[in-house]
């Protein structure tokens, strides 16, 4: 009976989330915690994926590299919430025709703008495009400093154990960046509460409200 009733919520939160979510439409993760990524980025946002259509996204993620997820894996995994946004301007399905590409690279742990690994916001960077083809999402400077602008220890000792120096300015993206584009519609938030159910609030939220 539990298998049973923990199968049709699945299917139910699968369902709800799907009704609100188009092909194309980005997935943010919210922590509620911060972490060695959110302390050196603009807002407590940690990862971004890529909802692929019929209950399926297409992420990098740390161990499985750029891989397709089912939706309600990805949103019962995680502590937090995730929030949704739509990129205005692209060409949504060649965008995720260009995403599928990608899988199959690992995950670049590094965040390295030269190597042959994506991390979860590079994957949008590259994949995302607009109707005339052009690449939507320029590269920013990378961020490893606090508010105070120093480095933060974690990654000094991070890249110092990999004998590398910390990759400060270097070209790139992160989730939490992408979320305030001018071009990124920030939808709605999606909260996945275990025992109330699965809610999706349509109260917009970011810069691209």
């Amino acid at each position: 009976m539990m298998k049973k009733t923990f199968l049709l919520f699945s299917l139910c939160l699968t369902f709800t989330a799907c009704s609100s979510l188009r092909v194309g439409d980005l997935l943010f993760h919210v922590v509620e915690e911060a972490n060695a990524i959110t302390v050196v980025t603009p807002d407590a946002i940690d990862h971004v994926a890529i909802y692929a259509g019929n209950g399926i996204v297409i992420e990098a993620i740390p161990n499985e590299g750029v891989t397709t997820t089912p939706l309600d894996r990805v949103l019962l995994r995680e502590d937090g919430n995730y929030v949704w946004g739509r990129v205005r301007g692209a060409d949504t399905r060649r965008s995720v025709e260009l995403a599928r590409k990608y899988i199959g690279l690992p995950y670049d742990s590094l965040f390295l703008p030269t190597s042959d690994a994506i991390y979860c916001s590079e994957l949008v960077q590259l994949a995302f495009v607009g109707r005339e083809g052009k690449r939507l999402f320029a590269p920013i400077p990378m961020s490893f400093h606090d508010a105070t602008g120093r480095i933060t220890d974690y990654w000094t000792s991070f890249y110092r154990q990999r004998g590398m120096d910390v990759p400060e300015g270097q070209p790139g993206t992160n989730p939490a960046e992408l979320s305030k584009r001018v071009i990124v519609k920030m939808k709605g938030t999606v909260k996945p509460g275990r025992s109330r159910g699965q809610q999706l609030s349509a109260r917009g939220r970011g810069a691209g409200q």
